[in-house]
């Protein structure tokens, strides 16, 4: 909800002010065409300076999630989350409260981005460790799916409010956001709980499943996989010896878990693209179909309301199919030629637009959703761990600041690439999404070879049955 506004107030800050009324006290020019236009953006490289604010956020974030997870295995989640939150609002509000101020140097805003970029580090981590610590892995992609649906709610109540102040006192359309974030801190300070054993409950169940079990049966001498894993358990199982508590898994430890790097390096290109939709989207409508910025700013949330469609079903088919790599993978495929169409047909009738919005947000936040939240909560958890959850948030760390490399990258080449048309930026997005679905060729291959194994040893146990009849 406080990264969403920056994508709608963007077409606020720099608009083509010939058929507006100038006020009679202004200043500029009759024939000047930016009067309306907020400094420093209203100059010919606007793209390119908004796209510099984007990135001085998406940046710091990427940074700094390496840095959070380790942090978020250390500290108490509670105390972490809820002082990130407070200093969330506030960064938050400090980008409106350039409005009031009248600000007009872009060392501000740039500055403001980069602290907001690192304090929501803090965020997603320890949010994942925590509903991984309370969920199992059986029915963990359709629990998480749907829980993953709140970072779309954000988005679409992040457009919603900046909407209602973006053609008048457009500060307050990050000042509101701000302060109820900062709210939801203190809210967070008292009822957060980070174990179900601190309220009585069991621990559920981290393992199991198709993957698992072909694991087991193969030789543990052999697989790409196995001289790592020994390594890595021995160093979990080394560090648990000295006291009952398992100690935090370190930077590299987590990087050795099988599938890690794959994911991390898929989710780099996966959020490159969805990123770009939720920073660039509205400017997209507002140039193409000619909206104002209010009703391209409610538009473009058609497509997290797909999100969440995409985020839940993507977590219900990967628990079915106990296929998380072989799920995202059929998204992606499917999103590629959908965004292709939609930037050429999606504009021709409203009817087509929504209905292209919501089908590119579920294929293209599908995937995305999937590996930050059961993906991660998967591999924070682990066979190879020896029962050592500690590795949760910096797994999650890991996979989603990688991943943040990718959204740094999405706006910051949609500002370079739309001066020369928008059709060059879908070809990127199409590029990106591709590269994504390769890197999980690998794990695709091991999924498919599981599921061989299991339908081999369910005809042999019906053979087995019959026979004993």
């Amino acid at each position: 909800m406080s990264r969403k506004p920056i994508s709608v107030v963007k077409s606020r800050l720099h608009r083509n002010c010939s058929g507006m009324i100038q006020p009679i006290n202004d200043t500029h020019s009759l024939n000047d065409t930016t009067w309306c236009n907020w400094a420093p953006f209203d100059q010919s490289n606007y793209k390119e300076l908004l796209g510099a604010v984007d990135n001085a956020f998406l940046v710091a974030y990427a940074v700094g999630m390496f840095i959070s997870g380790i942090f978020g295995e250390r500290l108490p989640l509670r105390y972490y989350l809820t002082a990130g939150m407070l200093l969330s609002g506030l960064f938050t509000s400090l980008l409106g409260l350039g409005y009031f101020w009248n600000i007009h140097a872009l060392w501000y805003f740039v500055l403001i981005q980069i602290c907001n970029g690192l304090v929501q580090t803090t965020g997603w981590p320890s949010v994942v460790t925590c509903v991984g610590n309370w969920f199992g892995k059986g029915k963990r992609g359709l629990i998480m799916g749907i829980w993953n649906s709140h970072t779309s709610v954000g988005n679409i109540l992040g457009s919603l409010i900046a909407g209602i102040w973006v053609d008048e006192q457009w500060g307050l359309s990050f000042v509101v956001p701000g302060v109820i974030t900062a709210i939801m801190g203190l809210i967070t300070f008292f009822f957060f709980i980070e174990y179900p054993e601190d309220v009585g409950c069991s621990p559920p169940q981290h393992h199991g499943g198709l993957e698992e079990n072909v694991d087991d049966a193969e030789d543990p001498g052999s697989g790409p996989h196995s001289n790592r894993e020994n390594g890595l358990e021995s160093a979990v199982t080394s560090s648990k010896e000295p006291s009952a508590q398992p100690a935090a898994i370190s930077f590299f430890g987590a990087l050795w878990i099988p599938g890690v790097v794959e994911f991390s390096l898929c989710l780099l290109f996966a959020k490159l693209v969805s990123y770009t939709f939720l920073y660039w989207l509205p400017l997209y409508i507002f140039n193409v179909v000619h909206f104002s910025a209010k009703e391209s700013g409610d538009l473009s949330t058609l497509f997290d309301v797909g999100g969440i469609v995409g985020g839940i079903l993507a977590g219900l088919i990967s628990d079915y199919t106990n296929g998380r790599a072989t799920t995202c993978c059929v998204m992606l495929i499917l999103a590629a030629p959908m965004m292709f169409l939609y930037n050429y047909v999606g504009q021709s009738g409203i009817s087509i637009s929504i209905v292209m919005l919501l089908i590119c947000g579920a294929l293209v936040n599908g995937p995305y959703a999937l590996i930050t939240t059961a993906v991660s909560a998967d591999l924070g958890t682990h066979k190879s761990l020896k029962g050592n959850a500690k590795a949760l948030s910096t797994v999650t760390a890991i996979i989603d600041g990688t991943g943040s490399i990718g959204a740094a990258l999405g706006p910051l080449l949609a500002g370079l690439i739309s001066p020369t048309g928008w059709n060059n930026v879908f070809y990127m997005l199409i590029t990106a999404d591709i590269l994504a679905c390769l890197l999980l060729c690998r794990l695709v291959y091991k999924e498919i070879l599981a599921w061989k194994a299991s339908l081999s040893r369910d005809r042999g146990s019906s053979v087995a049955l019959t026979h004993a009849r």
